[in-house]
Protein backbone atom coordinates (compact mmCIF):
# COMPACT_ATOMS: atom_id res chain seq x y z
CA UNK A 1 0.00 0.00 0.00
CA UNK A 2 1.36 3.41 -1.00
CA UNK A 3 0.70 6.24 1.43
CA UNK A 4 0.41 9.88 0.51
CA UNK A 5 2.55 11.90 2.92
CA UNK A 6 2.16 9.58 5.90
CA UNK A 7 5.33 8.22 7.47
CA UNK A 8 5.73 4.51 8.06
CA UNK A 9 5.15 3.57 11.69
CA UNK A 10 4.56 0.56 13.89
CA UNK A 11 1.16 -0.96 14.61
CA UNK A 12 -1.44 1.13 16.40
CA UNK A 13 -3.41 0.20 19.52
CA UNK A 14 -6.67 -1.71 18.96
CA UNK A 15 -9.47 0.32 17.39
CA UNK A 16 -13.00 0.10 18.79
CA UNK A 17 -15.68 1.20 16.34
CA UNK A 18 -19.28 1.86 17.35
CA UNK A 19 -21.51 0.19 14.74
CA UNK A 20 -24.77 -0.46 16.55
CA UNK A 21 -27.02 2.56 16.00
CA UNK A 22 -30.37 2.50 14.24
CA UNK A 23 -29.65 5.31 11.78
CA UNK A 24 -33.18 6.68 12.19
CA UNK A 25 -32.42 9.93 10.33
CA UNK A 26 -31.66 8.12 7.09
CA UNK A 27 -34.26 5.38 6.90
CA UNK A 28 -34.07 5.38 3.11
CA UNK A 29 -30.61 3.83 3.46
CA UNK A 30 -30.87 1.94 6.74
CA UNK A 31 -34.21 0.15 6.63
CA UNK A 32 -32.54 -3.02 5.39
CA UNK A 33 -28.93 -2.56 6.54
CA UNK A 34 -27.01 -0.89 9.37
CA UNK A 35 -25.69 2.60 8.67
CA UNK A 36 -22.01 1.55 8.68
CA UNK A 37 -22.77 -0.59 5.61
CA UNK A 38 -24.17 2.31 3.58
CA UNK A 39 -21.84 2.56 0.59
CA UNK A 40 -19.62 5.37 -0.63
CA UNK A 41 -17.67 4.59 -3.77
CA UNK A 42 -18.79 0.98 -3.71
CA UNK A 43 -17.46 0.41 -0.17
CA UNK A 44 -19.25 0.61 3.19
CA UNK A 45 -18.75 3.70 5.34
CA UNK A 46 -17.27 1.35 7.93
CA UNK A 47 -14.57 0.24 5.48
CA UNK A 48 -13.61 3.88 4.90
CA UNK A 49 -13.30 4.48 8.66
CA UNK A 50 -11.17 1.36 9.09
CA UNK A 51 -9.02 2.29 6.09
CA UNK A 52 -8.24 5.67 7.68
CA UNK A 53 -6.78 3.90 10.71
CA UNK A 54 -5.15 1.14 8.68
CA UNK A 55 -3.30 3.72 6.60
CA UNK A 56 -1.58 4.80 9.82
CA UNK A 57 -0.71 1.24 10.84
CA UNK A 58 -3.78 -0.14 12.62
CA UNK A 59 -4.50 -3.83 12.15
CA UNK A 60 -6.69 -4.90 15.10
CA UNK A 61 -10.32 -3.76 15.02
CA UNK A 62 -13.16 -4.51 17.42
CA UNK A 63 -16.59 -3.72 15.99
CA UNK A 64 -19.40 -3.11 18.49
CA UNK A 65 -22.49 -4.42 16.72
CA UNK A 66 -26.17 -3.85 17.35
CA UNK A 67 -28.89 -3.14 14.78
CA UNK A 68 -28.62 -5.71 11.95
CA UNK A 69 -25.15 -6.64 13.13
CA UNK A 70 -25.39 -10.00 11.38
CA UNK A 71 -25.04 -8.16 8.04
CA UNK A 72 -21.73 -6.66 9.16
CA UNK A 73 -20.59 -10.13 10.20
CA UNK A 74 -21.57 -11.44 6.78
CA UNK A 75 -19.64 -8.66 5.05
CA UNK A 76 -16.38 -9.57 6.77
CA UNK A 77 -16.85 -13.34 6.69
CA UNK A 78 -17.19 -13.04 2.92
CA UNK A 79 -14.74 -10.15 2.51
CA UNK A 80 -12.15 -12.10 0.54
CA UNK A 81 -14.73 -13.53 -1.81
CA UNK A 82 -16.20 -10.06 -2.45
CA UNK A 83 -12.84 -8.52 -3.31
CA UNK A 84 -11.09 -11.12 -5.46
CA UNK A 85 -11.51 -12.93 -8.72
CA UNK A 86 -11.90 -16.64 -8.10
CA UNK A 87 -12.28 -20.06 -9.66
CA UNK A 88 -14.65 -22.52 -7.98
CA UNK A 89 -14.05 -26.17 -8.78
CA UNK A 90 -17.39 -27.73 -7.89
CA UNK A 91 -16.13 -31.26 -8.40
CA UNK A 92 -13.09 -30.89 -6.14
CA UNK A 93 -14.87 -28.58 -3.72
CA UNK A 94 -12.05 -26.02 -3.89
CA UNK A 95 -11.82 -22.28 -4.44
CA UNK A 96 -8.82 -20.60 -6.05
CA UNK A 97 -8.41 -16.85 -5.58
CA UNK A 98 -6.91 -14.55 -8.22
CA UNK A 99 -5.91 -10.87 -7.91
CA UNK A 100 -6.65 -11.14 -4.19
CA UNK A 101 -7.19 -7.67 -2.69
CA UNK A 102 -7.82 -8.47 0.95
CA UNK A 103 -6.69 -6.26 3.84
CA UNK A 104 -4.27 -7.35 6.56
CA UNK A 105 -6.85 -6.71 9.28
CA UNK A 106 -7.86 -8.73 12.32
CA UNK A 107 -11.54 -7.94 12.83
CA UNK A 108 -13.43 -8.98 15.96
CA UNK A 109 -17.20 -8.63 15.70
CA UNK A 110 -19.03 -8.31 19.02
CA UNK A 111 -22.80 -8.39 19.48
CA UNK A 112 -23.20 -5.65 22.10
CA UNK A 113 -27.00 -5.62 22.06
CA UNK A 114 -29.51 -3.96 19.79
CA UNK A 115 -30.73 -1.51 22.46
CA UNK A 116 -27.43 -0.70 24.18
CA UNK A 117 -26.13 2.86 24.27
CA UNK A 118 -22.61 3.83 23.21
CA UNK A 119 -20.95 3.54 26.63
CA UNK A 120 -22.46 0.13 27.24
CA UNK A 121 -21.23 -1.11 23.86
CA UNK A 122 -17.65 -0.14 24.67
CA UNK A 123 -17.80 -1.74 28.12
CA UNK A 124 -19.25 -4.96 26.74
CA UNK A 125 -16.34 -5.22 24.28
CA UNK A 126 -13.60 -4.41 26.82
CA UNK A 127 -12.74 -8.05 27.50
CA UNK A 128 -11.51 -8.39 23.92
CA UNK A 129 -8.87 -5.65 24.19
CA UNK A 130 -6.20 -7.79 25.82
CA UNK A 131 -3.66 -5.86 27.87
CA UNK A 132 -3.61 -2.73 25.68
CA UNK A 133 -2.82 0.39 27.71
CA UNK A 134 -4.33 2.68 25.08
CA UNK A 135 -7.46 2.17 22.99
CA UNK A 136 -8.57 4.09 19.90
CA UNK A 137 -12.29 4.56 19.40
CA UNK A 138 -14.61 6.23 16.92
CA UNK A 139 -18.00 6.05 15.28
CA UNK A 140 -18.71 3.90 12.22
CA UNK A 141 -20.24 6.75 10.22
CA UNK A 142 -17.74 9.63 10.31
CA UNK A 143 -14.65 10.20 8.15
CA UNK A 144 -11.80 12.69 8.44
CA UNK A 145 -8.23 13.31 7.36
CA UNK A 146 -7.09 13.04 10.98
CA UNK A 147 -3.39 12.52 11.72
CA UNK A 148 -3.86 9.45 13.91
CA UNK A 149 -0.21 9.32 15.01
CA UNK A 150 -0.34 13.02 15.90
CA UNK A 151 -3.51 12.36 17.88
CA UNK A 152 -1.86 9.58 19.89
CA UNK A 153 1.26 11.67 20.53
CA UNK A 154 -0.94 14.56 21.70
CA UNK A 155 -2.78 12.24 24.08
CA UNK A 156 0.40 10.81 25.58
CA UNK A 157 1.92 14.30 25.96
CA UNK A 158 -1.03 15.54 28.02
CA UNK A 159 -1.27 12.50 30.29
CA UNK A 160 -5.05 12.59 30.75
CA UNK A 161 -7.49 9.68 30.72
CA UNK A 162 -9.05 10.56 27.38
CA UNK A 163 -8.70 12.72 24.29
CA UNK A 164 -11.50 13.62 21.91
CA UNK A 165 -10.94 15.01 18.44
CA UNK A 166 -12.64 18.38 18.19
CA UNK A 167 -13.89 19.38 14.74
CA UNK A 168 -15.70 22.36 13.31
CA UNK A 169 -19.06 21.25 11.90
CA UNK A 170 -19.75 22.09 8.25
CA UNK A 171 -22.61 24.48 7.64
CA UNK A 172 -25.90 23.04 6.43
CA UNK A 173 -26.18 25.76 3.83
CA UNK A 174 -23.97 27.05 1.02
CA UNK A 175 -22.20 30.34 1.58
CA UNK A 176 -22.11 33.22 -0.90
CA UNK A 177 -19.04 35.45 -0.73
CA UNK A 178 -18.93 38.96 -2.20
CA UNK A 179 -18.85 42.61 -1.18
CA UNK A 180 -21.12 43.99 -3.89
CA UNK A 181 -23.77 42.73 -6.26
CA UNK A 182 -21.49 40.13 -7.84
CA UNK A 183 -20.83 36.81 -6.12
CA UNK A 184 -17.08 36.26 -5.84
CA UNK A 185 -17.17 32.71 -4.46
CA UNK A 186 -19.62 30.00 -3.54
CA UNK A 187 -18.82 27.40 -0.89
CA UNK A 188 -21.16 24.41 -1.04
CA UNK A 189 -20.24 23.12 2.42
CA UNK A 190 -18.39 25.86 4.33
CA UNK A 191 -17.18 25.27 7.87
CA UNK A 192 -19.58 26.85 10.34
CA UNK A 193 -18.25 29.62 12.52
CA UNK A 194 -18.04 28.82 16.21
CA UNK A 195 -16.49 26.28 18.49
CA UNK A 196 -15.50 22.66 18.18
CA UNK A 197 -17.81 19.67 18.49
CA UNK A 198 -17.17 16.00 19.24
CA UNK A 199 -15.83 14.46 16.04
CA UNK A 200 -15.08 11.02 17.47
CA UNK A 201 -11.56 9.69 16.90
CA UNK A 202 -10.98 9.23 20.63
CA UNK A 203 -7.95 7.95 22.50
CA UNK A 204 -8.71 6.32 25.87
CA UNK A 205 -6.35 5.19 28.58
CA UNK A 206 -7.47 1.72 29.65
CA UNK A 207 -8.36 3.08 33.10
CA UNK A 208 -11.16 5.08 31.48
CA UNK A 209 -13.17 1.88 31.03
CA UNK A 210 -13.64 1.81 34.82
CA UNK A 211 -15.99 4.74 34.31
CA UNK A 212 -18.18 2.83 31.88
CA UNK A 213 -21.01 0.45 32.69
CA UNK A 214 -22.33 -2.56 30.82
CA UNK A 215 -25.84 -1.35 31.67
CA UNK A 216 -27.63 -0.71 28.37
CA UNK A 217 -28.45 2.86 29.43
CA UNK A 218 -24.79 3.93 29.71
CA UNK A 219 -24.21 6.71 27.15
CA UNK A 220 -20.56 7.48 26.48
CA UNK A 221 -21.27 11.12 25.71
CA UNK A 222 -23.15 11.72 28.99
CA UNK A 223 -21.89 10.77 32.44
CA UNK A 224 -18.56 9.16 31.43
CA UNK A 225 -17.28 12.06 29.31
CA UNK A 226 -18.99 14.71 31.44
CA UNK A 227 -17.29 13.21 34.50
CA UNK A 228 -13.92 13.47 32.75
CA UNK A 229 -14.58 17.16 32.11
CA UNK A 230 -15.44 17.72 35.77
CA UNK A 231 -12.22 15.97 36.82
CA UNK A 232 -10.06 17.76 34.26
CA UNK A 233 -9.26 14.47 32.51
CA UNK A 234 -10.50 15.12 28.96
CA UNK A 235 -8.20 16.71 26.37
CA UNK A 236 -9.29 18.09 23.00
CA UNK A 237 -7.23 17.48 19.89
CA UNK A 238 -8.20 20.31 17.57
CA UNK A 239 -8.58 19.08 14.01
CA UNK A 240 -8.86 21.92 11.51
CA UNK A 241 -8.96 19.63 8.47
CA UNK A 242 -11.77 17.71 6.81
CA UNK A 243 -14.44 15.94 8.84
CA UNK A 244 -17.89 14.77 7.85
CA UNK A 245 -20.40 12.51 9.57
CA UNK A 246 -23.16 10.67 7.72
CA UNK A 247 -26.27 11.47 9.74
CA UNK A 248 -28.57 12.01 6.78
CA UNK A 249 -28.95 10.92 3.16
CA UNK A 250 -27.76 14.38 2.17
CA UNK A 251 -24.51 13.79 4.08
CA UNK A 252 -24.00 10.46 2.32
CA UNK A 253 -24.60 12.04 -1.08
CA UNK A 254 -22.00 14.68 -0.26
CA UNK A 255 -19.43 11.98 0.54
CA UNK A 256 -20.32 10.04 -2.60
CA UNK A 257 -19.89 13.16 -4.70
CA UNK A 258 -16.45 13.86 -3.23
CA UNK A 259 -15.39 10.26 -3.85
CA UNK A 260 -16.70 10.20 -7.41
CA UNK A 261 -14.82 13.43 -8.21
CA UNK A 262 -11.63 11.93 -6.79
CA UNK A 263 -11.73 14.73 -4.21
CA UNK A 264 -12.24 12.80 -0.97
CA UNK A 265 -9.90 14.38 1.63
CA UNK A 266 -10.02 11.35 3.91
CA UNK A 267 -8.60 9.12 1.16
CA UNK A 268 -4.95 9.16 2.22
CA UNK A 269 -4.23 5.83 0.58
CA UNK A 270 -3.57 5.09 -3.07
CA UNK A 271 -5.47 2.08 -4.37
CA UNK A 272 -7.11 3.52 -7.45
CA UNK A 273 -6.18 0.60 -9.71
CA UNK A 274 -7.97 -1.84 -7.42
CA UNK A 275 -10.91 0.54 -6.92
CA UNK A 276 -11.39 0.98 -10.66
CA UNK A 277 -11.29 -2.79 -11.15
CA UNK A 278 -13.98 -3.25 -8.50
CA UNK A 279 -16.14 -0.55 -10.09
CA UNK A 280 -15.67 -2.10 -13.54
CA UNK A 281 -16.74 -5.54 -12.33
CA UNK A 282 -19.73 -4.01 -10.54
CA UNK A 283 -20.84 -2.32 -13.78
CA UNK A 284 -20.45 -5.60 -15.66
CA UNK A 285 -22.55 -7.36 -13.04
CA UNK A 286 -25.28 -4.70 -13.25
CA UNK A 287 -25.31 -5.00 -17.06
CA UNK A 288 -25.57 -8.81 -16.88
CA UNK A 289 -28.43 -8.54 -14.41
CA UNK A 290 -30.33 -6.20 -16.74
CA UNK A 291 -29.86 -8.56 -19.67
CA UNK A 292 -31.00 -11.54 -17.60
CA UNK A 293 -34.17 -9.71 -16.59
Amino acid sequence: MTLRGIPSAGPLPPVLILCGGLGTRMREETEYRPKPLVEVGGRPLLWHVMKIYATHGARDFVLCLGYKGELIKDYFVNYRMRNADLTVDLGAGTTEYHADRHEDWRVTLVDTGEDAMTGARLKRAEHLLGDADLVLCTYGDGVADVDVHGLIEFHRAHGLLATVTGVRPPSRFGQLVGDGAVVEAFAEKPIADGGFINGGFFVFDRAFFERLSADAACVLERAPLEGLVTDGQLAIYRHEGFWQCADTVRDVELLRGLWDRDAAPWRTWDDRVAEHAVARERRRGDASARLAS
